[in-house]
């Protein structure tokens, strides 16, 4: 019988990506981390040795804690922050459990850009649309849910970046920019190495709306239609992408759970014509 303080990595990998996804602090030692140097999406590297230290961040949080089988580290730290009255569980199997089940991972060498408080600072061009919500919005998700973004006079990101030490996105001639007929969103997927169905089939729809290819998924002119709205409504661009943040909810969640499902009137087992 599985711990009542586990979760499996099938019901982790069920949540991330979810608004209401747990934090999940990865304590495996340098060694273990060496071993494979990737993250479980939306983790955090924190040392177990410091616990005492990071753990009030945590109030208030669910946390799942994940070490590299599952056993004394994860357990002990999950125990401490339970002592704390701080929901804890550990990923049964650990780290290794998750890669054996081929489970995307995210390669954290592309997360140089860092603030004093280790979140992730990203840089783009100023009144987004498509491709500059929808980048964030995988970056909150699946990457770092405590990233913070800028948005900035386009003539300005380059010096921005270097000045405020951020990753410049969505800018012609930068790493994070589009490639060839593929957009940002489908670079960052690539590069951060989070290739999954649902995934793969929200790139269409964004790069259909944001290359005007609307052939390449029907959502795409609905997505289009919803952000140029969604940019006439809000002068803030930040405000923009906290109300367009549940656009890409649902269709992430549609993308994963709700292609085949249809609707339609009327209802079945009316009867025509009836009131």
């Amino acid at each position: 019988m599985a711990s009542p303080t586990e979760i499996t990595v099938n019901q982790l990998s069920r949540l991330i990506g979810l608004t209401g996804a747990p934090v999940i602090v990865d304590v495996r030692i340098d060694d273990d981390f060496a071993a494979d140097a990737r993250l479980i999406p939306a983790s955090q590297r924190r040392a177990h040795t410091d616990v005492a230290h990071w753990a009030p961040a945590l109030a208030g949080d669910r946390a799942v804690v994940v070490c590299h089988r599952g056993k004394k580290l994860s357990q002990g730290v999950a125990a401490l922050l339970r002592a704390d009255g701080i929901a804890a569980e550990t990923l049964a199997g650990g780290f290794e459990a998750w890669a054996d089940a081929g489970l995307p991972a995210i390669r954290p060498e592309r997360l140089t850009n860092r603030d004093p408080d280790g979140r992730t600072r990203w840089v783009t061009r100023a009144r987004p649309k498509i491709d500059r919500i929808a980048c964030p919005w995988l970056i909150r998700r699946f990457v770092d849910p405590q990233a913070v973004f800028m948005f900035v006079a386009a003539a300005e990101v380059e010096a921005v970046a270097e000045r405020f030490d951020a990753a410049p996105f969505d800018i012609v001639d930068t790493f994070w920019s589009h490639r060839g007929e593929h957009c940002t969103f489908d670079v960052m997927l690539a590069e951060f190495g989070l290739q999954t169905e649902a995934l793969a089939h929200l790139a269409r729809i964004v790069r259909g709306a944001d290359t005007n290819r609307p052939e390449l998924a029907p959502e795409a002119a609905g997505l289009l239609a919803a952000s140029l709205g969604l940019s006439r409504m809000y002068r803030d661009d930040l405000e923009q992408l906290d109300a367009s943040l549940p656009l890409y909810d649902a269709l992430y969640r549609w993308c994963r759970d709700a292609t085949a499902e249809r609707h339609d009137w009327p209802p079945p087992g009316s009867k025509p014509g009836a009131a």
